[in-house]
């Protein structure tokens, strides 16, 4: 049983982290353009950087939360570790968002206040 709720466990979480990815990377990139002075090859660079790091952080965390599975016997312990497994992955998304989504507000406070003190020079 364990083989059946690995399958499904990954290809879950292989939909999730690339649907998420593909949101994150068109809609990150307007936070990174202004961050970045509008240069759009600088913006692209980054954002493929980041894109291709979320996948490998987040399929790589994925193929290693298979280790700590217990032994499944019965179906309805299949559900519930492959809904369990799944909701980790999904909270340590989450929590990556959020931590990338202030380092991005306080990088952006700092472009601006540097951009405010060579206007007013």
């Amino acid at each position: 049983m364990n083989i059946i709720a690995y399958i499904v466990y990954l290809f879950i979480t292989y939909l999730i982290t690339v649907h998420v990815g593909k949101v994150f990377y068109k809609n990150g990139r307007h936070y990174i353009v202004a961050i970045v002075n509008k240069d759009e090859q600088l913006t692209d660079f980054i954002n493929k950087i980041l894109l291709v790091g979320y996948y490998l952080l987040n399929l790589g965390y994925a193929t290693i939360m298979l280790r700590f599975w217990k032994t499944i016997t019965t179906f309805t312990e299949l559900i519930a570790s492959v809904g369990n497994m799944t909701g980790r992955i999904v909270l340590s998304l989450a929590v990556m968002h959020f931590v990338n989504m202030y380092a991005i507000t306080i990088i952006g406070k700092k472009q601006l206040s540097i951009h405010h003190k060579k206007q007013t020079s």
